[in-house]
């Protein structure tokens, strides 16, 4: 039988389609299972960029816990010793920058990741050297802020008795329990009352806004500090002066809402009304501090 060209022609396109059907096959097939030089390129790349996150989130982690700890002794020792105020979370961790134009790319929960902490050590690291700055000024000013400090009990310990400690107390005029937030010290009439600290007077007398502590005197410390003398006879300052630590300030007598002859003093520090026992270490010996201390943690009926 004689083939024709028409069979010869159909059988070269039979051929040529079955060859291009299959170098497509394996051409898609090598694409997918066989990387390009630049394709191995990229992903050994890819590949180092995450082997270096994972190092750099060790060292992250690294200087966290060393930063954790200088936190820690700024807050509870540095600070403390100069009656400062610890560095608030807020400023340490301020709102997270926006971090969307990393998602969905290659690594990008990685790179996120990294980049958060990044930031966040950062920020902690600045308001860390800011708090820094501010005890090495207060360092500089050390003797000056020790005498302010209200650090002696304001009547002679021998002359007084603590009754009354910082806390809710019975009130024994308003008949109700209310935060007691100073010390009453019971003493005779007319007993001399002292600075426990330097300060300007801003009150003497009976000032606006003090009407149930009577005759009083309140003095500023200055560095955050202020201390209040209520139910006084007498005052022996004026406002404006300028006093020192030991100055007789006043005498012991029962003006305002007071029962008994005492004096009731308070102890400000940064606006916020403290334990004044906390301040009283002055002029104590352990034994009597630990005396004072327990005198004031019972829970009985204030005088004022």
């Amino acid at each position: 039988m004689e083939v024709t060209w028409g069979d010869r022609l159909k059988r070269v396109s039979s051929t040529v389609l079955l060859g291009v059907v299959l170098g497509v096959l394996f051409a898609v097939l090598a694409y997918r299972l066989f990387d390009s030089p630049k394709e191995k390129l990229l992903k050994e790349d890819i590949a180092q960029y995450r082997r270096e996150l994972a190092t750099l989130n060790r060292s992250v982690d690294r200087c966290n816990k060393v930063l954790a700890d200088i936190e820690e002794r700024d807050s509870a020792v540095y600070r403390t010793i100069f009656g400062a105020s610890p560095v608030s979370e807020s400023q340490r961790r301020p709102t997270p920058k926006d971090y969307g134009r990393l998602d969905g790319r290659a690594g990008g929960s990685l790179i996120m990741l990294t980049s958060q902490r990044v930031d966040t050590l950062e920020n902690r690291l600045y308001a860390q050297s800011m708090s820094l700055d501010e005890v090495y000024r207060m360092a500089g000013t050390k003797q000056q802020r020790m005498a302010t400090m209200p650090a002696i009990m304001p009547i002679k310990k021998n002359q007084c008795r603590l009754v009354s400690g910082f806390g809710m107390r019975y009130h024994p005029i308003l008949h109700y329990r209310r935060m007691h937030t100073g010390v009453d010290l019971t003493a005779q009439s007319g007993t001399p009352v002292y600075a426990t600290g330097d300060g300007r007077v801003e009150v003497a007398g009976r000032g606006a806004g003090y009407g149930g502590y009577g005759v009083c005197v309140v003095i500023n410390h200055g560095y955050g500090f202020k201390t209040l003398y209520a139910h006084l006879s007498d005052v022996k300052v004026s406002t404006g002066q300028r006093v020192k630590r030991g100055e007789l300030i006043g005498n012991v007598g029962r003006t305002g809402l007071a029962q008994g002859y005492h004096l009731h003093y308070e102890v400000i520090q940064n606006g916020n009304k403290v334990n004044p026992v906390y301040f009283f270490f002055n002029d104590l010996t352990p034994a009597e501090y630990d005396e004072v201390i327990d005198a004031s943690n019972l829970e009985n009926q204030c005088l004022s």
